[in-house]
């Protein structure tokens, strides 16, 4: 099996609340996607994310959003495209800044939720995305879904982009993932997951919610870190997959 790269997001409680403890999450992911504060997060629990994943060794990225901690940044909102540059740009510089304290490197950035999808299908909110991650440097990796107009985008402003698919989200015949207000488009079972992680891997497909094979290819999977069946799916993938990490 190719190897590829398993990431999760991560650090997203925010103040005295807390999603989970996803100190277990760290054992099984190669790469993780730290919330910023707009959509989850504050200064401090960005700090103690950070301290984790450089206790464990993994990938550390940034995962700015829309500024919508009621929301948790999945509501769409509307910004020129100035704006989602600002936004963007000051979010990755945010949680850099906590790297640059333990003398880390930034890995990678991802977009979050409503953001990101957007992105995938509107070319000025993935221009402005891509501008703010090149802005900052051009050495870090932006993670975009799979076949998007974002992974488009950025290929040709000379990033490095590493297509994404995700192992516990179901998916549309058009690509695009199901909208979370569906039924069942969270993927909560271990084994159909880990098929579906599969799929992608050996095939370069995925099955659809409509039961259509989509061609997809992928560099690193997601799964998310507030999904309650995280760590079994993560066990699951791993048990199937010993070549992986």
């Amino acid at each position: 099996m190719r190897a590829v790269d398993i990431n999760c997001d991560f650090g997203e409680d925010f103040g005295i609340y807390k999603i989970k403890d996803y100190s277990e999450l760290l054992q099984y992911v190669d790469s993780v996607n730290i919330a910023c504060g707009f959509h989850a997060s504050d200064p401090s629990n960005m700090r103690k994310a950070v301290e984790a994943s450089i206790e464990y060794g993994v990938n550390i990225g940034a995962h700015p959003g829309y500024p919508d901690i009621v929301g948790f940044g999945r509501r769409n909102m509307e910004f020129t495209k100035d704006e989602i540059y600002d936004i963007v740009l000051y979010q990755i510089g945010a949680l850099d800044a906590f790297l640059k304290k333990f003398g880390k490197r930034l890995h990678h950035v991802k977009p979050h939720g409503a953001l990101y999808n957007r992105a995938a299908v509107c070319e000025k909110t993935s221009e402005a995305i891509a501008d703010a991650v090149r802005d900052y440097s051009n050495e870090l990796i932006l993670y975009a879904l799979a076949n998007s107009v974002t992974v488009q985008v950025a290929q040709k402003k000379g990033l490095t982009v590493w297509s994404e698919a995700f192992v516990d989200r179901t998916y549309e015949q058009d690509g695009q993932l199901t909208p979370r207000k569906i039924v069942k488009s969270v993927i909560s079972d271990p084994h159909f997951a880990a098929a579906q992680f599969q799929q992608i891997v050996n095939e370069s497909t995925v099955t659809t919610r409509q039961q259509t094979t989509y061609s997809i290819a992928a560099d690193t999977f997601c799964i998310h870190g507030d999904n309650d069946a995280a760590v079994e799916i993560l066990r699951s993938i791993r048990k199937e997959h010993r070549s992986l990490r």
